[in-house]
């Protein structure tokens, strides 16, 4: 962390606010987060790389263009989040709650998803590549213009998904649901899928 940046807005709970104080004051080194509750807080801009924020509440939180590289945020509660930009590079979002978050923007490469709710994320532009989608839910997210890169792509989506501009390259198989169907869609039929709604995905075999 750096001793130059300051908060927009601190935590309301008086040990996130303390243990963000002291990691502050510290200067160096990756912040303990660990069940902490952060919700409503304005972390936007910092520098947050090879952090903790397992099982962490951030809900409403805002970590505009902030920096996670490598941290670790497994199980931790983004819903309704503003990631705008954020760079989650390498980042450990395994078990999180994405839901009603935005990560328009933001930098998800080679970082793990696996059984993450993203449903109703909005991932407009973000870039996916090399991160493992395993059992992430997108039901009703806005993937517009978000950028793959062989990527897993263990999925579930719905009708209501946007994959309006997507670009790159996938591994099958997804989950659709329609209605009160779900089917299972893999190679071309899933590669049709996609661009009967406006993406250009390549799914890899």
């Amino acid at each position: 962390m750096c001793k130059d940046w300051t908060p927009g807005k601190f935590p309301e709970g008086r040990t996130a606010s303390q243990r963000l104080r002291e990691g502050i004051d510290a200067g160096a080194g990756g912040l303990d987060a660990v069940g902490l509750d952060l919700t409503g807080a304005d972390l936007s801009y910092g520098d947050f790389s090879e952090s903790w924020f397992t099982d962490a509440k951030l809900v409403n939180a805002r970590l505009v263009e902030a920096e996670l590289y490598r941290s670790d945020a497994q199980g931790a509660d983004f819903s309704g989040a503003d990631l705008t930009g954020c760079s989650l590079v390498r980042v450990n979002l395994d078990d999180a709650v994405l839901r009603d978050a935005t990560l328009d923007l933001a930098n998800l490469v080679k970082a793990s998803l696996c059984d993450v709710d993203a449903s109703g994320a909005s991932c407009r532009g973000t870039q996916f590549m090399g991160a493992s989608l395993l059992g992430v839910n997108l039901r009703s997210a806005d993937l517009s213009n978000a950028v793959f890169q062989e990527n897993s792509f263990q999925v579930t989506l719905d009708q209501n998904t946007k994959i309006e501009g997507a670009s790159g390259s996938v591994f099958g198989p997804a989950v659709i649901v329609e209605g009160d169907v779900s089917r299972e869609l893999s190679g071309a039929a899933l590669g049709g899928w996609i661009k009967a709604k406006g993406g250009d995905i390549r799914v890899l075999s």
